[in-house]
């Protein structure tokens, strides 16, 4: 290689790694700052162990003296989490739906066409003792359509709604389509609980709202609990979401999907005031919590939207929550009164966090769940734009293929940069791939004035340019 080239690929190298290092994704973490009970929030510290992957953490710890609360990190704006922080709950809702049932008058065994006469066929016999307790035979998200399920999958790459504009009366109407299989054995369904508590409000000429706030929510005075469904403001003062690589989502707002937990907010203050109505036995719907059923989870047991498990000689009746960038947990220990409420603005689990508060699970250092699928797609998008391209530069190629292959040399960081798991990874290799990329783009250009335009069928090298470039351009508006 000429001397000039050598040292124009390693100033291409260096400028590449320099620039890269500046802008090498960072998984966020929660800040030194911390608000209410300190020894709380010194506790929650200590739960959470390896901090990376969390940004906001608020906590409520409720036993027989009352209610303390917590928080650590930032909303995603700067400013500090506190108890009054309204986050995304996700399925958490499903317990809400549960006790709605249970203070209902609706006995178990009511089919479901019974609430809803426009649900017929096989879907209208299900009972709402089944769809409570995840055994309706139900998926947990209908995929009606290739199109459908491309939208959802672009929505998580994108970090998009994927619930937006599927509304009470699309739920209801999909729900008339579906034929449930392998009733009575647990396949646990948001589409089902959703399902329900819609039929819920069909009965009682309410939207699902209107019934959640008047049975449950205002009897408990949890007046920071709110549904907050398409084209409705959001909380004022709430946490952003994000994903625990660093990304911000967008949130979820379905209305359809409502009573399963899409775009219903609280903070951990008001959901501690339900526990606190749990354990004193004056929550409506209380019901709800007794286990009926075998999970086939190693002796956990499900009720009507909670759960039981038993971690030694201690029962647990929880459930936890989880949308595109909050995650959630709540849990309630009848036997001895005690509680615990923890939220999350990443979408890395709260659920160890939790358990360790309440005493549950060991303490210790502990980190981000790591895959070896997340390390290669980590990896492999870093550096696979550039070892395409220098295969390329390095063969007998024309300047159509060549360019093709430096614009996805260069399309491939990005996509690397935002899909890729920096929990898994070290940003420094994203940092090591674009230098990569510079590098070998140093090689390519000089081979251009050597190459003819186009080589071998012309019609054939146009096409699979023109196709390549719009897959190109497609990528990087699915993830940017």
């Amino acid at each position: 290689m000429p001397h000039r080239v050598v040292v124009t690929v390693a100033t291409a190298l260096l400028t590449g790694a320099l620039a890269a290092l500046l802008a090498t994704p960072r998984p966020p973490h929660p800040d030194r700052g911390t608000t209410g009970d300190a020894a709380l929030a010194a506790d929650l510290r200590a739960a959470a162990g390896d901090p990376d992957g969390y940004r906001g953490l608020a906590v409520a710890l409720i036993g027989p003296g009352g209610v303390r609360t917590a928080g650590i990190g930032d909303r995603g704006d700067g400013t500090p989490v506190t108890a009054d922080t309204p986050f995304e709950i996700g399925s958490i809702v499903k317990t809400f739906t549960g006790m709605l049932l249970a203070d209902s008058g609706v006995g178990p065994d009511e089919r479901l066409r019974a609430l809803v006469p426009s649900i017929g066929g096989p879907a209208g016999d299900v009972t709402v003792a089944e769809l409570a307790s995840h055994r309706a035979g139900l998926r947990s998200v209908p995929i009606g359509s290739a199109g459908q399920a491309a939208r959802l999958w672009s929505a998580r790459v994108s970090g998009a709604d994927p619930y937006r504009r599927q509304h009470r009366e699309w739920l209801l109407h999909t729900a008339a389509g579906q034929r449930p299989g392998d009733t009575g054995t647990m396949h646990y369904s948001n589409f089902g609980v959703a399902v329900l508590g819609q039929a819920l409000a069909e009965r009682a000429g309410v939207p699902y709202q209107e019934l959640l706030r008047s049975r449950l929510l205002d009897p408990l005075g949890m007046a920071a609990t709110t549904v907050n469904p398409d084209g409705t403001a959001l909380p004022a003062g709430r946490a952003t979401g994000g994903t625990a690589a660093g990304r911000r989502v967008d949130p979820w707002r379905g209305e359809g999907w409502a009573p399963a937990g899409i775009g219903v907010w609280s903070t951990a203050a008001d959901l501690a005031r339900l526990v606190t109505a749990v354990q004193a036995g004056t929550a409506p719907g209380i019901d709800a919590l007794t286990p009926r059923f075998d999970t086939g989870e190693g002796g956990e047991r499900v009720g009507y939207g909670w759960f039981t498990t038993r971690y030694g000689g201690t029962a647990l009746t929880w459930h936890n929550g989880g949308t595109g960038g909050f995650r959630s947990f709540l849990a309630v220990d009848r036997a001895t009164g005690r509680g615990v409420v923890v939220l999350g603005n990443t979408d890395r689990d709260v659920d160890p966090v939790g358990r360790r508060l309440l005493g549950v699970t060991p303490s210790g250092a502990t980190g981000p769940e790591r895959t070896p699928l997340a390390v290669l797609l980590a990896v492999g998008l870093s550096f696979l734009g550039a070892a395409g391209l220098l295969i390329t530069a390095r063969s007998r190629t024309d300047r159509v293929r060549l360019a093709t292959s430096m614009v996805w040399a260069v399309v491939m960081p990005l996509l690397a940069y935002r899909a890729g798991d920096w929990l898994a990874v070290p940003g420094l290799v994203w940092a090591l791939g674009v230098a990569a990329t510079a590098a070998v783009l140093c090689v390519a250009v000089p081979r251009w004035r050597d190459l003819p335009l186009v080589a071998g069928r012309p019609w054939w090298r146009w096409t699979a340019a023109a196709f390549s470039g719009a897959a190109a351009v497609a990528a990087v508006l699915l993830v940017m």
